[in-house]
């Protein structure tokens, strides 16, 4: 072979494989894809679940669990309490106002902190027993703006041998004006009110004597008791 072709030969440059680069680029084109689709699964999954599942609320109430977790106990189960709130876009009515609905989701945190704090959440449990809303009523004075601050005052009013009754007022940071009311019947099921109090304050206490109105509601809702099953044939059924 002549000196010429050997020159030739050894400075010839070496052409980039074009194989090659088509196989690196294969893996990283498959793993965008995957990528992508994984994304889509996960929006699509978390569009079903918000779909089907109110998972504010939820949220909303593990974030008042661990606030009224690491906040100091209430000994008095008859201290008044307050929850702070403000009004967002999602509490809006079509006028602008806070939405009727969500008076009684706030006084569901309320109440829910409320017995955090005094020892009645933990103590129902240990005991075995249910707080359940039997009964309320709300009474609106003054709507609640966009981004208006407020707070709900909660004290337990008294209690019988099935229910907690509490009262809950909704209380403008702007010019301390009641804009609602709520009275609310909490039941226990499993124990009774008199043994979750002993439990908690390991004596005795005296119910304080029931207010008129919370007395004339209490009324109204034994009336309304009687009435519906004297309708539905239970009270017959009953003789």
């Amino acid at each position: 072979m002549s000196s010429h072709t050997r020159k030739s030969c050894s400075s010839s440059p070496i052409e980039p494989s074009t194989g090659f680069s088509k196989l690196h680029l294969i893996p990283r084109q498959r793993f965008l894809r995957d990528a992508q689709e994984m994304l889509l699964l996960v929006l699509f999954a978390l569009l079903l679940l918000f779909c089907n599942l109110d998972v504010w609320y939820f949220l909303r109430g593990a974030l008042v669990f661990f606030e009224a977790w690491f906040q100091p106990t209430i000994g008095d189960i008859l201290a008044e309490q307050s929850f702070d709130g403000m009004v967002l876009p999602h509490d809006l009515d079509y006028l602008g106002h806070m939405n009727n609905s969500r008076y009684l989701r706030e006084c569901d945190f309320a109440r829910f902190h409320h017995y955090m704090r005094n020892g009645l959440f933990m103590a129902s449990r240990k005991l075995g027993a249910k707080l359940v809303v039997g009964a309320s009523t709300i009474r609106y004075r003054r709507s609640l703006a966009f981004k208006e601050v407020f707070e709900i005052r909660t004290k337990v009013l008294g209690w019988d041998e099935k229910a907690f009754y509490l009262e809950q007022r909704f209380v403008s940071k702007k010019d301390s004006f009641v804009s609602a009311v709520m009275l609310c019947r909490q039941n226990v099921v499993g124990t009774s009110p008199e043994t979750i109090i002993e439990y908690i304050c390991k004596k005795k206490i005296e119910c304080p004597e029931f207010p008129e109105e919370l007395k004339h509601w209490i009324s109204f809702i034994s009336a309304s008791s009687q009435a519906l099953r004297a309708e539905s044939g239970l009270e017959h059924k009953n003789k």
